[in-house]
């Protein structure tokens, strides 16, 4: 993982960075290209994650994901733990056709990237460290998600029907068309040397019917040329055809294959190509690779399936592919095939006792007041530990938030947190409170739906949580109110509680104020009165019970009751304080 030690390849998978505070890129090395400059710029393809495609789509996913568990006979989702099925999320990228240009020097380490294998479990990807699976095809223009079509056909899905073996004297009830259709015998009256003969002459004929043929003449010019395409497969197909169809017969055969209308011209792809359709192959080629489907969807809509994939194999063996193959292999040799990542700065994330930058709401600009980093003894938002070697400022700044060394390298790698969110939880096994629709209506849209309430890092997912914060007001702070109105606007400080106060600036007010009221100094506390003039008092002015009526629970009407909680002072963060419900005594309604 030390980045003074990476050699990425081509076909490589790698992280890339291109954020400090957002997860890592998951891309394939396709080329590496040496810019003008001397920098080196790796063509790569891209991959998503889920956090990256819409709800709609990963609703699509999630389906697609069921049906195969359905009929795969690997580990189910339902005998994964919470943790688990919140983690192997995190391992789900989908294949996109894009491509873009990164400078090598983001690629931050390698891992694995493979098309998910229906016969093996799912926590085997859970198991290994920098291992992640895909099933499906995202396009980002147009926002679909498609089965890939390079999977292995392996299962029961697969396998042939062998039918039982038919006993002697046992008629075969079998629907005999459906079946292949005999067209040679090898115990043929004829000899070797009779059908080369023949085959000879059906080369002569189709040589003779290009010659014949205007459009044929024009493609082939000379008559090299229209020997050479007369001597193709599809020529001596049709000849040992003919044989067999007229009892291989040589005079009958003959003379079928220059009938009254003139000799018989027989034709494949490489023939009924034109020369702008076999361009425009190769350019889907080069885009698309074998993924016939896409070739003629894009670039041949006007012919078949058929008619492509049988093209593509005739293409193969021509001069334009050996020579289209021979520059391809010079021009590869002539790129670069690694590149050495030297050592990048550490993350600016990286939370430190001075790198706090308060800014002054209120008050004077200028102030040398410097108060304490705020996420300074924190919890962990993940695992919710209070020591490590190396924290990081995690979240929107405002929610001062930071996360462990071990959680911030799973945030980067993976894209998540490593235990489920709170909304998660209730999603996997619904809370009864979430029935009162007074607790209902407190809780957030996305929390609702399901959606994690914490915050990703990103801006489109800045949304509002459900977790409420607890703000604290220290005693100055409630003495400046009432001293410093002047300098203190609550009105605008209301607004960005987050915010430091400018403490200087509410001292030489505080100190200006108290030279005015010098004179008339502020009105001291009562002392208290003697335990026998209370005692007194009391005796004189008896207290009286108020008289309280008490109903009957009935079952239209349930009693609500509040429960108080002693307050937690304890050290933890600020998402796994107490909620809004919490502070508003619903909970236990």
């Amino acid at each position: 993982w030390a980045a003074n030690s990476l050699l990425p390849l081509i076909t490589d998978y790698v992280y890339f960075e291109n954020s400090s505070s957002n997860p890592y890129l998951i891309r394939r090395i396709e080329e590496l290209n040496k810019t003008a400059t001397g920098n080196v710029e790796a063509k790569v393809v891209c991959f998503y994650r889920r956090r990256d495609i819409s709800n709609t789509l990963i609703m699509l996913a999630d389906k697609h994901a069921k049906e195969i568990e359905e009929e795969s006979e690997t580990t189910i989702e339902a005998d994964l733990t919470d943790k688990q099925k919140h983690q192997l999320k995190h391992r789900e990228l989908f294949l996109s056709r894009q491509y873009e240009s990164l400078p090598a020097t983001h690629i931050r380490g390698k891992c694995s990237v493979a098309l998910l294998n229906e016969t093996e479990s799912v926590l085997s990807y859970l198991d290994k460290e920098d291992t992640f699976f895909y099933s499906l095809v995202y396009d980002p223009s147009v926002k679909t998600l498609l089965a890939d079509k390079g999977e292995i056909r392996v299962g029961p899905r697969y396998q042939a029907d062998i039918p039982e073996m038919l006993l002697e004297g046992e008629s075969d009830e079998r629907e005999q068309s459906k079946l292949e259709v005999k067209v040679w015998d090898p115990n043929s009256p004829l000899t070797d040397r009779q059908i080369d003969q023949f085959l000879v002459v059906a080369r002569a004929v189709g040589t003779f019917a290009r010659a014949l043929d205007c459009s044929s003449s024009v493609r082939q010019p000379s008559l090299h040329m229209s020997a050479a395409a007369a001597s193709r497969d599809i020529t001596l197909f049709h000849a040992m055809d003919t044989l067999y169809r007229h009892s291989y017969d040589l005079s009958s055969a003959i003379s079928v294959l220059v009938p009254l209308g003139g000799p018989v011209l027989c034709r494949d792809e490489m023939e009924e190509w034109s020369a702008s359709e076999a361009s425009l192959f190769e350019e889907a080629l080069e885009k698309y690779g074998k993924d016939f489907n896409d070739i003629r969807q894009d670039f041949l809509p006007w012919k078949s399936l058929t008619s492509i994939i049988e093209y593509y194999y005739m293409w193969k063996t021509t001069d334009r592919y050996v020579q289209q193959k021979r520059l391809k292999a010079a021009e590869a040799e002539s790129k670069l095939k690694q590149v050495y990542i030297p050592t990048y700065k550490p993350n600016p994330n990286q939370i430190s006792a001075s790198n706090g930058k308060p800014g002054a709401v209120n008050g004077a600009v200028g102030t040398t007041f410097q108060p304490q980093n705020p996420l300074l003894g924190r919890a962990c938002e993940s695992c919710y530990a209070t020591q490590s070697h190396q924290w990081y400022s995690w979240g929107p700044p405002n929610m001062q938030c930071r996360l462990c060394a071990t959680c911030w390298l799973y945030w980067k790698k993976y894209g998540g947190l490593k235990m489920p969110s709170q909304s998660e939880e209730e999603k996997l096994s619904p809370s009864p409170t979430t029935e009162d629709p007074r607790v209902r209506s407190h809780m957030s849209r996305q929390a609702m739906q399901g959606m994690p309430v914490r915050n990703t890092g990103s801006p489109k997912s800045a949304v509002k949580t459900r977790q409420a914060f607890f703000l604290h007001t220290t005693y100055f702070t409630k003495f400046a109110r009432q001293v410093c109105k002047n300098t203190l606007r609550l009105r605008q400080a209301a607004r960005r509680p987050f915010v430091p106060i400018n403490y200087a600036a509410i001292r030489a007010e505080y100190a200006d104020r108290h030279a005015e009221l010098s004179g008339s100094p502020l009105k001291s506390k009562s002392t208290r009165k003697p335990l026998a003039c209370i005692i007194g008092y009391l005796e004189i002015h008896p207290s009286k019970k108020p008289n309280v009526i008490r109903s009957t629970p009935s079952l239209q009407t349930p009693t609500t009751k509040r429960m108080l909680t002693t307050p937690n002072h304890t050290s933890l963060s600020i998402l796994g304080k107490r909620n809004y419900s919490h502070h508003n005594g619903l909970d236990g309604m």
